[in-house]
């Protein structure tokens, strides 16, 4: 082995051992986790202090700071974080050669959660004092993750229906079977008609506990039970057969520097009602009295808009397309012109659509709108199969168009909302291991996701700044 690069002898005895410190880089990103944690006011943000009586504990910034390495490095298991500050030396390096077992790193992240979820909020207004959050605009968007819950673990109604029906199929080939075997009367034949009962025996015990589990679930507020975690819920996706139980990560990036400024984990599967909240929750964190959120089509929903308004944010939202009569080949809502001073619509056939009276559908005041000339329109074939064309508008529906006229002037919008959001979760996601959340519960994995967002926020600013010019700014 003359001519390669030789290790020294593992059983040399140094007589100056090598310093802990020397192991770690001057601009090793496991200096800026030390330095961040050593600012914080840990008992200002929640943490708890020091037993009084009895052994003494860890302290809440060793603890920290071992789980932030830990989702700093895709480590996020409570076991395996208990092995890793055994043996890795930047670990050794961090918590002072501490080593707390599993059980005690499992229950800081279930009682500190508060505390958690307050810090990685601290480090997004440390990157705004830094300068790293432009403020201006953020996208918004959603996904989902998965829970501890299986699919099999999960019930609504309409899975508890296709169990029913495959255990039915299920039986009635048994019992086909079953048959068979009665027609037959070799020592072979009595066996599998004795194994036959037994798996006739178990599906109807699963029938009859899915019967009872049916029952349950329509007493349940939304319909849906979750044995494993209780909080998690079945989320539908566009491809068949592909949904999962699990959250939905609500997230707002800073569209300049890609650095998540809030962030909310629902168990609700849809983003609808979500725009202005997560809109509020960024203003508040950027600090600032202007700003544009750009969300896509799954967040549209008048009552949201509206509510963004009247806070002085400003939404970029595509309308979905929706009607019925353009997919049939007729004219859409599009293609009438409202017209503001008369407070009538304009069809396609130069008609004029008066207004006619006012109705409450599902909490929204609809203006209803036709015409009297429809009966002899030469192009009615086009427009409507009724008596008459009728047009419904809402009575706010003008902030839903001063909406879409904005989007209209800014046809890249989309564009940089998918740039600047949806790698964020793909990013998420990998660090997980494309794996499901470790804790259970809403409020669990809420903290559990906090971890996530200040991990990924602080290898984001550390890209941005350098861990050298970090540590110095938070210092100085």
């Amino acid at each position: 082995m003359g001519r390669f690069i030789e290790g020294c002898d593992r059983r040399e005895v140094q007589l100056l051992p090598d310093c802990v410190d020397d192991y770690v880089a001057e601009d090793s990103q496991v200096r800026v986790i030390d330095v961040f944690v050593d600012e914080l006011d840990l008992s200002a943000l929640g943490f708890g202090d020091a037993a009084v009586t009895g052994r003494p504990g860890y302290h809440p910034a060793t603890m920290l700071k071992l789980y932030l390495y830990g989702y700093f490095n895709q480590v996020q298991s409570s076991r395996r974080l208990e092995r890793e500050a055994g043996r890795n030396l930047e670990l050794m390096w961090l918590t002072g050669k501490l080593a707390p077992d599993f059980k005690t790193i499992a229950d800081f992240r279930r009682d500190n959660g508060e505390a958690i979820r307050a810090s990685c909020h601290q480090f997004v207004v440390l990157c705004r004092e830094l300068g790293l959050i432009a403020g201006g605009t953020v996208a918004v968007d959603g996904s989902r993750f998965k829970a501890v819950n299986t699919r099999d673990r999960n019930f609504t109604p309409g899975a508890i229906r296709r169990r029913m029906e495959q255990i039915e199929a299920s039986i009635e080939r048994y019992l086909g079977l079953l048959d068979t075997a009665d027609r037959q009367e070799d020592e072979v034949a009595q066996v599998r008609t004795t194994r036959l009962g037994e798996r006739l025996e178990a599906l109807r015990r699963q029938m009859r506990e899915l019967q009872e589990m049916e029952r349950v679930v329509k007493d349940a507020p939304d319909r849906q039970i979750s044995l494993t975690d209780p909080d998690a819920r079945a989320m539908a996706s566009s491809g068949k057969g592909t949904g999962l139980v699990g959250y939905n990560l609500q997230a707002a990036v800073d569209a300049g520097s890609h650095i998540i400024v809030a962030h909310e984990v629902t168990n609700v599967d849809h983003d609808r009602s979500q725009l202005a909240n997560m809109g509020r929750k960024a203003r508040e964190a950027i600090g600032s009295n202007e700003l544009t959120v750009l969300a896509d089509r799954g967040y549209f929903s008048g009552v949201e808009v509206l509510a963004c308004e009247e806070e002085g944010i400003t939404a970029i939202c595509p309308k979905p397309l929706t009607s019925g009569a353009k997919a049939d080949g007729r004219f859409g809502k599009q293609d009438f012109r409202y017209e503001q001073a008369a407070d009538s619509y304009r069809c396609p056939a130069g008609e004029t659509l008066p207004r006619r009276f006012t109705t409450v559908e599902q909490g929204l005041r609809l203006h209803a709108y036709w015409s009297s000339h429809c009966g002899a329109c030469t192009i009615k074939q086009q427009c409507t199969t009724g008596k008459e064309r009728r047009i419904k508008r809402w009575e706010h529906e003008h902030v839903i168009e001063t909406m879409q006229a904005r989007l209209e002037r800014m046809p890249d919008a989309m564009r940089v909302r998918r740039r600047t959001v949806e790698h964020v979760f793909g990013t998420i996601k990998d660090w997980m291991g494309r794996s499901h959340f470790k804790t259970r519960t809403l409020e669990k994995v809420g903290t559990e996701m906090s971890l996530h967002v200040l991990a990924y926020n602080m290898k984001r600013a550390i890209n941005m700044l350098g861990a050298p010019k970090m540590i110095a700014a938070m210092q100085g």
